[in-house]
């Protein structure tokens, strides 16, 4: 084959390329479920992984808000040693789980976060848990990189079964779910976080625990301050 055809060929090559890759993996802007709009990247249900080791630049999009359960509902998922791991092992804590995968940019982004919460809140009944929806091998190798200290589950299928019990049936990554002691889902945040979201979010989940609010206050409080800050940022 001459020149001028091993460059068509490549051409053809790359752009079929991009038509599979768009059809299986696409970005939004995820909505917030309070109001606030944060970067997310979406996936398709039944995709754990992305089919190259690109990230997708995100687009404007609104996700309808997800049916949050009002309970940390039952569910079981391999950990690093691939060894199954119920999340009622942190049965009386606070949660802050963190649902991304290793191809997600603002995923990324975010590890620094909440390693530095896990350090943080360290010994005053606060777990992070990462729950990564990817292959394992990816999971292992980038946990080990970025040295992430916090507990990881890993899955793919049936980690995004467990993101569609806290109603998020298309799943957009990063999205952190916010529990009390009581295992009470107090809220769930979609897109990327930054520190004054987890310092406003986790300060009313300790008042929560103290007894100092009722669940639907702090609700409201969190709703409102996510609000606040995202009038001044706007």
């Amino acid at each position: 084959m001459n020149q001028t055809g091993l460059r068509l060929v490549g051409a053809a090559l790359v752009v079929l390329v991009g038509i599979w890759a768009g059809f299986r993996v696409y970005s939004s802007r995820a909505q917030q479920v309070h109001g606030e709009h944060a970067q997310g990247v979406r996936v398709a249900a039944g995709e754990a992984s992305a089919p190259a080791p690109h990230d997708y630049t995100p687009e404007e999009s609104a996700l309808p808000p997800p049916a949050i359960p009002s309970t940390l509902p039952a569910f079981s998922l391999n950990d690093l040693h691939g060894k199954p791991t119920p999340i009622s092992a942190w049965a009386g804590k606070s949660l802050m789980i963190n649902f991304w995968a290793t191809w997600c940019a603002p995923c990324r982004q975010e590890i620094p976060l909440l390693k530095s919460v896990a350090t943080d809140w360290a010994g005053r009944g606060l777990e992070v848990v990462g729950i990564a929806v990817d292959h394992r091998d990816a999971v292992l190798q980038f946990a080990g990189q970025f040295k992430i200290d916090y507990p990881l589950l890993i899955g793919e299928q049936d980690a995004l079964d467990v993101a569609a019990k806290f109603g998020m049936q298309s799943a957009v990554f990063p999205f952190t779910v916010f529990t009390d002691r009581r295992g009470q889902v107090v809220t769930l945040f979609v897109g990327q976080m930054h520190r004054p979201q987890a310092d406003l979010i986790l300060s009313v989940v300790q008042e929560l625990n103290e007894d100092k609010v009722q669940l639907a206050d702090a609700r409201k409080a969190i709703s409102a301050g996510l609000g606040a800050m995202a009038d001044k940022s706007g």
